[in-house]
């Protein structure tokens, strides 16, 4: 039997190559081998306004970049369901009967949430919308049944989360929602590329990106500033490989015939290592590598793109239409959550006529 995917970004801004290498390159790859019945890709504008609530136009002005980095990566909206969460108002109705079945104190252990609050400065303030996200999420999942949601590496107490309230919800209402696997890309390195600055999360606000609709200039400008090994000060002198920004790069992007193409010198990136701990290899050879490698494969992302850009409305309607085909789905699945959970009211015939004849015996 074929499965489901789900899988999905906040629209805070353009998406990077951490958004592509974490879980976009691997989607459109699914989607093009066509294993799976149904693979939805939606744009997590309810989850995005949790911290960006008096910044709503943020949101609304991302929406079409997010749209336009996903066609133009590779989505095909014949072949999977891209839509906007806010627009499938079952999401907030089973968030909500979600949120009954965990506790304040499980949330709070979440690794996730714990990195997510730090880095927003939420420690003194947490908006109730955002430490209630995780349960967001799996009502996300679950609405769709997605067995699989390729995501990198951080999400995996996330996807924990999941689990534990299908489980939480099957064993208290029957049998009705799907506990979803996580799919981590293959390239271990590209589970969690660091910034060019060498940190580890890559970040808008932290301007450590590179977008997959900067132009070739400015992706040189970013190679170029990017962190290597802080004492590898001379040509000659013996470099580290382990936690320069260069060498993770190479690591998530590079193949061996890009060595034949523009380094020959080097059969693959092990001989190429080799000679940068032993010395003798300069940073700038490392980068003018690795920028033709990110050029080469972000070329024709950016000739896609702007083709996209000259017809702005049918993005919307590819959008519009994406959502309804969600909603479709999202209506089935809660029906038969209100079913397993005696609230269906209006639809129980049984319940109708037995209540009926109970206060008919009363008079």
């Amino acid at each position: 039997m074929k499965k489901v995917i789900l899988t999905g970004d906040r629209p805070t801004g353009k998406l990077h190559l951490g958004h592509y290498v974490g879980s976009l390159r691997r989607r459109v790859e699914l989607q093009n081998a066509g294993d799976y019945e149904k693979m939805f890709v939606f744009m997590a504008d309810v989850q995005a306004l949790t911290d960006n609530a008096d910044n709503p136009e943020k949101i609304r002005q991302n929406i079409i970049e997010v749209a336009l980095d996903y066609l133009s990566a590779g989505l095909d909206p014949e072949k999977c369901i891209i839509f906007i969460q806010s627009h499938i108002p079952e999401l907030a109705e089973l968030t909500t009967y979600l949120m009954n079945l965990i506790t304040v104190s499980r949330v709070e252990r979440n690794p996730t949430v714990k990195t997510e609050i730090k880095m927003r400065n939420f420690e003194a303030n947490i908006p109730l919308g955002f430490f209630c996200y995780p349960v967001s999420q799996a009502a996300d999942i679950t609405l769709f049944k997605a067995d699989i949601v390729p995501a990198g590496e951080d999400q995996k107490p996330m996807l924990e989360i999941t689990r534990e309230l299908v489980r939480r919800f099957n064993s208290t209402y029957g049998e009705v929602l799907v506990e979803p696997d996580i799919m981590l890309p293959e390239n271990e390195t590209a589970r969690r590329l660091p910034g060019t600055d060498g940190k580890e999360k890559m970040s808008k606000s932290l301007g450590n990106c590179i977008y997959l609709s900067d132009d070739a200039d400015t992706v040189w400008q970013k190679v170029r500033s990017m962190f290597t090994d802080p004492n590898h000060l001379n040509v000659s002198d013996p470099g580290t490989v382990e936690g320069n920004a260069v060498f993770t790069y190479l690591d998530a992007f590079s193949k061996d015939e890009h060595f034949a193409k523009y380094l020959p010198e080097y059969q693959n990136l092990d001989e190429m290592k080799d000679h940068y701990r032993r010395g003798g290899l300069g940073d700038m050879k490392c980068k003018k590598l690795l920028n033709s490698i990110l050029n080469e494969m972000l070329e024709p992302i950016r000739q896609r793109r702007h083709e996209l850009q000259q017809d702005i409305p049918e993005i919307y309607n590819i959008l519009r239409r994406g959502t309804e085909k969600a909603r479709e789905t999202a209506a089935k699945t809660m029906d038969e959550v209100r079913n397993a959970m005696k609230i269906n009211y209006f639809e129980d015939k049984e319940l109708i006529n037995q209540q009926a004849e109970y206060f008919k015996n009363l008079q």
